[in-house]
């Protein structure tokens, strides 16, 4: 890559369902829906190729100009703490893993194997999703319970967003012309699915997802951190197995749960708005998670230089991003107002004077798989 310019994007959904269809996004900006009948992910990265080859919208002539494939994969567990080159030893790694994470690393390993299937010659990588985080000592990644439990079931926490977290501090430190090693890093990736993490002196030192992505900050549908207790509790009050509380707190909970309006903050700040106490108990929770998430990590790296937003919530909702911050004032955040009145661009948010810099730094998780990819098999 001589540039960082994107070729070609889009995405496939619902493969294996009714109605399966990719979204392209065309030269003017505008997307275009393709509906397809999809049935095993073969056919869905069959039409993603197909895509790539189209003479309207796409971006090669041949899929021979392809070199390599990158993935983004949720769950490395403990075994892989850096991106690597997919070989038969690898997939069954990913596979071993499933447990952990068993909608997500069964998905990606039918993506791999669909690709292969395809374009058997030509090289993949995998990115893992958590790998940015293994550098968290055990007394931030352990879990309360007997060590045998993580010795036996691997159970820790592992933390998600790993490759938006790693972009967005590297990326802010270019952004100030500052050292990310003597820098102390809040990232708050804040989208329908959020995590905070702590990046001291370029590594991470905590992070709020634990051995699923359900835990840490509230989110659009998932509760985030609960007392266990009130999980075994509500299961024998509403009659529900493992799975099915599971589901629960992941897709019925959360910005939804508590609003009743939905999962999406632009839904639930307008529903505010027009005087809904629901949907402002909300939003008031949601900035409370992550205004608590944001004063432990200053404590746990020793106090903070610059505080990162991102995603789609943290990239847009100037709002939350102004709420979550207030009142942080005693660790030396100071935000401005009308500096804050931007939306989806690399910007400082924060007051001139403000000892903390806050910024927000659109992230760009497919730029990292695509680096790492290269420079993988450029050795």
């Amino acid at each position: 890559m001589d540039n960082n310019a994107v070729l070609a994007a889009g995405g496939v959904e619902r493969i294996g369902l009714d109605e399966a269809f990719i979204k392209v996004v065309m030269p003017d900006g505008s997307k275009k829906q393709i509906m397809r009948d999809l049935p095993t992910h073969k056919e869905g990265v069959s039409l993603v190729f197909e895509c790539l080859l189209n003479p309207e919208f796409g971006a090669i002539k041949s899929l021979e100009e392809i070199d390599a494939v990158g993935h983004r994969i949720v769950q490395g567990g403990d075994k892989y703490c850096e991106s690597v080159i997919v070989d038969q030893s690898v997939e069954e790694g990913i596979e071993e893993l499933c447990d952990l994470a068993p909608v997500h690393n069964a998905g990606h390993l039918r993506g791999i194997r669909a690709v292969d299937a395809l374009m058997p010659t030509t090289p993949q990588v995998c990115v893992f999703d958590n790998a940015f985080h293994s550098t968290m000592p055990a007394e931030a990644y352990l879990y309360a319970v007997p060590y045998e439990l993580y010795e036996k079931y691997h159970v820790r926490r592992y933390g998600f967003h790993g490759t938006s977290h790693r972009y967005v501090s590297q990326r802010v430190c270019e952004f100030l012309g500052k050292d990310i090693k003597t820098q102390r890093i809040i990232t708050c990736h804040i989208g329908n699915g959020a995590s905070v993490s702590a990046v001291k002196f370029g590594k991470c030192v905590d992070t709020s997802m634990g051995l699923t992505p359900l835990a840490g900050v509230m989110m659009g549908s998932r509760s985030g951190d609960i007392d266990p207790s009130a999980v075994t509790y509500l299961m024998d009050k509403l009659g529900k197995k493992p799975q099915e509380m599971a589901d629960f707190l992941n897709k019925q909970s959360g910005v939804l749960g508590v609003s009743g309006v939905g999962s999406d903050l632009r839904d639930v700040e307008a529903a505010a708005a027009e005087g809904n106490e629901r949907a402002k108990l909300a939003l008031d929770m949601y900035n409370y998670r992550i205004k608590k998430y944001i004063g432990a990590y200053a404590a746990a790296m020793g106090g903070v230089d610059i505080i990162v937003w991102t995603a789609g919530v943290g990239e847009n909702q100037k709002n939350i991003r102004m709420n979550s911050c207030s009142g942080l004032e005693f660790l030396g955040i100071k935000m401005d107002a009308e500096r804050n009145n931007t939306r989806g661009e690399e910007a400082i948010i924060s007051a001139e004077d403000s000892p903390v810099t806050v910024c927000v730094i659109p992230t760009d998780e497919e730029l990292v798989i695509a680096q790492d990819t290269m420079a993988l098999l450029q050795k």
